[in-house]
This record gives structure tokens, sequence and C-alpha cells, in this order.
């Protein structure tokens, strides 16, 4: 299970596999009994309902379950695109890469985390007596506003244009956080007693190398479910929630960074 949640598309996939064996199952039985159009809609229904089903049961995050939720009628609405106007595809398409332009160039999917995990940072924070962080690749921005004030100034940092944009609007609107539209490796941070990301396991050595070139003695690094290869975390912190989610804690202790 944590090998899906770790690459999540695998178990979206898995879960439309399972719906569509049980669809043709389906689809065989009522054969003759039902007529064709209004076959075609309960098969419809049932993939997606029965492919979010799973993607839930496996545990992966509540936009993969909306994900899987609406990919089958995207899929129908495609093969029948010869029909329809090309337009709409044109803003889907816009919209797409408003959200998800950084995941190709930077190999970050969007990940958001949960209450569970804020908690434990705020926790964090508290405990060492930290006033800045930073979440580098932000996302909605939940844990940079729910960490900003009470003496602290938390900071997130995304690329991606629709993500930044209604973070930064969030942040505006209750006063919490500030979010900056910039590329994670052109973010300045020396002066954060605490950077955190939820990335992937592409980015985690060079991160880590960035981090220990940057940031102060002292200071942490904490990645969220995913280890810098071949390092070893100064701690490791596992939430009581349903993905069992893990934080890395890795300590700065100066020097140069590794090769």
């Amino acid at each position: 299970m944590r090998a899906l949640r770790t690459y999540p598309i695998l178990g979206a996939a898995i879960a439309q596999l399972v719906a569509g064996v049980v669809v043709i199952a389906l689809r065989l039985a009522l054969h003759g009994v039902i007529d064709a159009g209004t076959l075609f809609w309960v098969s419809l229904a049932l993939q997606s309902a029965g492919a979010a089903l799973v993607t839930k049961l496996i545990g992966l995050p509540v936009w993969w379950v909306w994900i899987s939720l609406g990919f089958p009628p995207a899929m129908a609405l495609a093969l029948h695109a010869g029909e329809l106007p090309a337009w709409p595809f044109g803003v889907a398409f816009l919209l797409l890469y408003l959200v998800f332009s950084n995941t190709a160039r930077e190999r970050v999917p969007l990940y958001l985390s949960n209450s569970q995990t804020t908690e434990a940072l705020l926790s964090l924070m508290r405990q060492r007596g930290g006033t800045r962080f930073t979440d580098l690749g932000s996302g909605l921005g939940g844990v940079v506003r729910r960490l900003d004030g009470e003496g602290r100034i938390a900071c997130g940092v995304e690329s991606a244009p629709m993500v930044w944009l209604v973070s930064a609007l969030m942040s505006k609107l209750t006063g919490r956080g500030r979010i900056a539209r910039q590329d994670i490796w052109a973010a300045d941070i020396s002066g954060e007693d605490i950077v955190y990301v939820f990335l992937s396991p592409e980015p985690m050595p060079a991160l880590y190398r960035k981090a220990m070139g940057e940031m102060k003695p002292g200071s942490l690094l904490v990645s969220n479910s995913f280890a810098v290869p071949d390092v070893e975390a100064d701690e490791i912190w596992e939430l009581p929630d349903r993905r069992k989610t893990r934080l890395f804690l890795y300590e700065m202790k100066g020097g140069a960074a590794p090769a």
C-alpha cells in the first residue's frame, strides 16, 4: 500500500482497472436485459463510483478520489469529441496547464498536506522555538496559513500559476502567511528555522544539497513521505492519520554541501 501512496498514479490506474472488471461483468450479465443506451449510462456511473471507492480504500489523497471519479466521464467525452465543439477542450487544457505546469518541469506532482501533518509541523515549530518557516511547493497554502502568527513568519513558494493565485489570494484574505510565485530552486532558505517539503523521490537528493549549502546550522529540513536517499534522518515522525504519514527530519550540521 505504501508504494501506491508513493506513486499515486499507479494506485489510480489500479482503481480504474478493478472498477473496469466489475463493469465488464455487469455488462455481460445485463446484455439483452436492458437497452444499450441505459446500459452505457449505468456502466459509466458504476465505473466512476467504483474507481473512486477503490481509490479511497487504497488511502490516496482526496483529490485523487475526485480524479478517479471524473476520469471515466472525461474519457467518454473524448471518445465523442467529433460531435462536440473544440473550445471546451482548449479551456480544459489551459486550466490543467495553470494548475499542473510545474509537474513536468520540476517532476513534482501536486500533493496537499493533511491537517494532522500541519499540526505536527506547528508542534515542531513550538518545540524548537522557531520563528521562520518556509514550505517549498506550498500548493494551496494551508500549512503556511496555519503556521503563520504567534511571532512566527511562514512563507510558501509555489510556481504553478493557478495554484499560486488561489493560495496567494487566500493568504491576503486571511492575513496569514505570504506565498511567492517562484521556482523552489531559486528560493532563499538561508534564514529559515524549518523548511518543509512534500514533493516526490526525484528531487530529494538535489534538494538536500541545496538545504545543506544554504540553511543555517541547527535548522531543519522536513520531508513528508519521501526520504533523502542514502542519508539517515535525525528523526522520523509517524503520524496517527489514515495514511500513516511519515515526516523525515534532517538537522543541518553546517559545513560544505555534499557533492
